[in-house]
């Protein structure tokens, strides 16, 4: 990680060229001032993003570079990943558009690993029309843990509520057979190892949602919350760890008990995405926890049924992108902490550095 530089360089995949994710992204660097924040870097073309801004009315001087690594300070920059003019055809889904969102973020990707941008923000994609020989994965987390070496947890945050899950992008009739002790184990962990790195949080606190109805009413609806997934946080707590639940996810959330843990951990996509969305839609941010570089993303996706009407809000966006940031400073001052052993144990005499 480049932690010396003035600003934080910003990678963004331009995503579906058919949703909404190009407007949002555009819209969000529509002011100026934004540029006093971080440096941006599009993966797209100049002749796609001339397009966009013309269509939107969006008044943006922008700066086309031949790699990420040209990038300059005070511009909006374009990588120029492709040469063509491909036809956007708003709120239509197509396997042309799907194309072009992987083009962009693979080079997004490629520029990440070398360390040419800081972090990375991802437009919205659709899942159906990306699948290709070259990218077999059901979404960006998928593809991003085989490229950045880790295990990944999908996390939804915001500065109040944090959820993690145990299984994602999975028909939720397999999801119960993919929860098992091993998995728990990774799951909590690399939530722990979140919340401390990138969250500056010293001791953080974990709930976790039973699997079935009720937490399985001791067996009457589904054995796996006893036979599974009781014995496994028991053994995590028994290791220190300040791990709780399971916790019955039809009440957790209406009785506010989620403000009693630093980060909340769901058995599957919906059981934590629906309340997520719920409490915090457009203020939310989808971040890829677990791997050796940050990525976010907004909370929604294409939307396809306002995309090209110049009606999308980019404030999701607009948090993704100050929430990456704020991770890759927490995780380089992390960094330089424990590679500075007299300057940690300070720290924590001091009682600086803890959230709580």
């Amino acid at each position: 990680m480049q932690d010396t530089r003035e600003k934080i360089i910003v990678g963004i995949s331009i995503g579906d060229l058919n949703g909404i994710g190009p407007e949002v992204a555009l819209k969000t660097f529509e002011d100026s001032r934004m540029l006093d924040f971080c440096t941006p870097v599009f993966f797209a073309s100049n002749k796609t993003i001339s397009f966009l801004t013309n269509h939107f009315g969006i008044s943006m001087k922008f700066h086309g570079i031949p790699e990420a690594s040209d990038a300059l300070e005070g511009k909006v920059n374009v990588v120029n990943v492709w040469k063509d003019s491909p036809d956007i055809h708003f709120g239509k889904p197509s396997k042309i558009a799907g194309s072009y969102a992987i083009k962009s973020l693979q080079a997004a990707v490629k520029a990440l690993k070398k360390g040419s941008i800081d972090i990375l923000v991802t437009a919205p994609i659709n899942k159906k029309t990306v699948q290709a020989e070259e990218f077999a994965f059901p979404g960006h987390t998928d593809y991003l843990a085989r490229e950045l070496e880790g295990k990944s947890l999908m996390f939804m945050v915001t500065d109040t509520l944090k959820i993690g899950l145990l299984t994602d992008h999975v028909p939720v009739g397999e999801a119960p057979s993919l929860i098992t002790p091993e998995l728990i184990f990774e799951k909590v962990r690399a939530m722990e190892d979140s919340l401390i790195r990138d969250f500056g949080i010293a001791k953080p606190k974990i709930a976790v949602l039973g699997i079935n109805p009720h937490s399985g009413d001791d067996g009457v609806i589904g054995k796996e919350d006893d036979m599974v997934l009781r014995p496994a946080l028991k053994k995590l707590s028994e290791g220190k760890h300040l791990v709780y639940g399971p916790y019955a996810a039809d009440t957790f959330f209406a009785s506010d008990n989620y403000l009693n843990f630093d980060g909340v951990l769901a058995a599957y996509h919906d059981q934590g995405l629906i309340p997520f969305k719920t409490l915090a839609f457009g203020k939310g941010v989808n971040f890829t926890a677990g791997l050796s570089r940050v990525r976010t993303s907004p909370d929604h996706g294409t939307a396809f049924d306002i995309a090209g009407e110049n009606k999308a809000n980019p404030d999701s966006f607009k948090e993704a992108l100050f929430t990456g940031m704020e991770i890759f400073r927490k995780r380089s001052e992390y960094h330089s902490l424990t590679r500075n052993p007299l300057k940690k144990q300070r720290m924590r005499r001091t009682g600086k550095g803890e959230d709580r």
